[in-house]
């Protein structure tokens, strides 16, 4: 679909610090409406899912000329790769590496999507339907397994496979200063006050003094997790 004639605006931006812009796509159904993550490292930039694939991603990426952008599909569900085929550098779960070669709908589940009640509260183009969706083929250049390391020259992220929302999902853990991208292992949605969630949608595995909540300060707990789920 010609980039053209897509309706301005089909993303929403939060800069979340000097380092890190989160992504959504507003105008998409709630329950599929991931937040897309931007972190800018010294020697290359990562992106952590790509969304629903319904407006073109690539061009909201904002990233210095000749600097590697490295995008990392925490599982293969329809609304965490639907831009990936727009990069270069696409890394995923080992465990579903193949599908990504097909994007079979068994995987990604985007015939739910093409049958769902309000899939979009707005239209991204005149006569678009979702019973057209589809999701192209998006190879993996890397594949990523347990104990892996995600390098951004200053900061590594170890790689940790969490089966359970689906079998190939993996999470991003930075060990030294505790940013964690959690993929769909916590949604929003979770009761806060037993999870432990704070400022910002982070989750806080170890105690810290608590903060009065400023939306436009990230919230750093000794150790913490951008939520990576649903807005």
């Amino acid at each position: 679909m010609p980039g053209s004639h897509l309706m301005p605006g089909w993303f929403s931006r939060s800069i979340v610090d000097d380092k890190m812009t989160m992504l959504t796509e507003p105008f998409v159904h709630e329950y599929l409406r991931a937040n897309i993550w931007h972190l800018r490292g010294r020697d290359a930039d990562l992106l952590v899912d790509t969304g629903m694939g319904i407006s073109p991603l690539a061009p909201q990426i904002q990233t210095p000329q000749g600097k590697p952008l490295l995008v990392v599909a925490t599982h293969i569900h329809l609304d965490h790769v639907g831009s990936l085929h727009e990069f270069l550098w696409r890394a995923g779960p080992r465990h579903s590496a193949e599908q990504f070669e097909s994007m079979d709908e068994a995987a990604t589940y985007a015939y739910m999507f093409q049958d769902l009640e309000g899939a979009v509260s707005k239209l991204p183009a005149p006569g678009w339907k979702a019973a057209d969706y589809k999701i192209p083929s998006a190879p993996l250049t890397r594949t990523l397994d347990e104990g892996d390391i995600v390098d951004l020259g200053d900061r590594q992220f170890r790689v940790l496979h969490l089966p359970g929302h689906s079998p190939d999902s993996i999470a991003l853990f930075d060990e030294a200063d505790g940013l964690f991208f959690s993929g769909d292992a916590i949604y929003d949605d979770t009761d806060r006050r037993s999870a432990g969630f704070g400022p910002n949608g982070l989750y806080q595995y170890d105690a810290a003094p608590a903060r009065p909540a400023d939306p436009h300060r990230p919230w750093r707990p000794r150790t913490e997790l951008r939520q990576q789920a649903h807005a």
